[in-house]
């Protein structure tokens, strides 16, 4: 008899979730059962996990993107000199920024595609140019932080209880999922991340596709940057801090929702499966380099699980084969 799996395959994060709710709701139900606590993991999560829905849409698309921290920190840094140290206003220094930020991606693409560079160096090179003109804009010091009502009402001002950015977060999340799962667009970056010969044979245009993918991941990047300036004030060495807990998410992400594909439900949800364990341990045990640990672990047994995932269906059919060569064999 065949033991339903009760959606294990796709759904475990949530199984995972209920299971750190249930022991720290246990063990601490002072400080993990509250309303505070659960805003301040909404909060404090939405900018790493902006990062993660950067990171997988060149992932779906067979590439990495290691800039993203770069892009989100220079982001920060640019958004708020335009405001404080020129008088810009507010929109004008966030559309600005976010151009720029696309502008990054405009040369990520060129490395990877036109130069034929893999995309893991040359992302890599350009997060450590980008640091360097991080630098030069910043001067080496922290910007002061604009004193504008409206700058920190672009994240902080509450809705529910819950800071403005998780609304944010959220209206990311949907555009993603939409723009991955439900257009043209969407569906030739998938088919180029699964098999990039069977898709340039199909007509596919790979190459304008992944640079696309590589200009809307620094995109969303800066976009974060901005919301991170706006959250908690300008830092010069934030965004790649954060690198690591993107991975660690986006790859996680594939084990969910949609298993053994980069998409963006499964991604939040990997997000804040291991906030509220990190987070649990944290009351517990009064200790903070758990998030460290966590996200470590999180990312080498994710890649683990998802490398096991892909061979599986080969070691079946090899085994298929090895049956069917049998069987040819007795009939001789």
């Amino acid at each position: 008899m065949r033991i339903p799996n009760a959606g294990m395959d796709r759904l475990s994060g949530l199984y995972l979730g209920a299971l750190f709710i249930l022991v720290f709701g246990i063990w601490t139900p002072d400080l993990f059962l509250t309303t505070g606590t659960l805003h301040s993991v909404a909060s404090n999560q939405a900018i790493g996990a902006m990062l993660a829905l950067a990171v997988i849409i060149p992932m779906a698309a067979g590439c990495y993107d290691l800039s993203v921290g770069a892009v989100a920190g220079i982001s920060t840094v640019i958004v708020v000199t335009l405001q404080s140290n020129h008088g810009w206003s507010m929109w004008p220094a966030i559309l600005l920024t976010i151009t720029i930020a696309a502008g990054a991606g405009v040369v990520n693409g060129f490395v990877v595609v036109k130069l034929r560079v893999d995309a893991f160096i040359a992302t890599l090179g350009t997060a450590t140019i980008i640091a360097a003109f991080q630098t030069i804009v910043s001067n080496g010091a922290q910007p002061p932080l604009p004193q504008s009502p409206a700058w920190r009402d672009l994240t902080q001002q509450t809705f529910f209880g819950f800071q403005i950015v998780v609304i944010h977060l959220l209206l990311l999340t949907l555009l993603v999922w939409w723009a991955l799962e439900h257009t043209p667009a969407g569906r030739y970056i998938y088919a180029i991340g699964g098999n990039d010969e069977a898709a340039h044979l199909s007509g596919v245009a790979v190459g304008k596709w992944r640079w696309l993918s590589m200009i809307a991941s620094a995109s969303i990047a800066g976009l974060a940057g901005v919301l991170y300036g706006s959250l908690t004030g300008p830092s010069l060495t934030y965004g790649p801090g954060l690198l690591l807990p993107a991975f660690a998410a986006a790859f996680l992400g594939t084990t969910q929702i949609r298993p053994g594909r980069a998409n963006a439900w499964g991604t939040l949800l990997a997000v804040y499966v291991l906030a509220i364990g990190v987070k649990g341990m944290q009351l517990v045990t009064g200790v903070q380099w758990l998030n460290d640990m966590f996200n470590g672990s999180a990312l080498i047994l994710a890649v683990a699980f998802a490398v096991w995932r892909q061979r599986r269906p080969a070691a079946r059919a090899g085994r298929r084969r090895s049956a069917s060569a049998g069987g040819l064999l007795a009939k001789k």
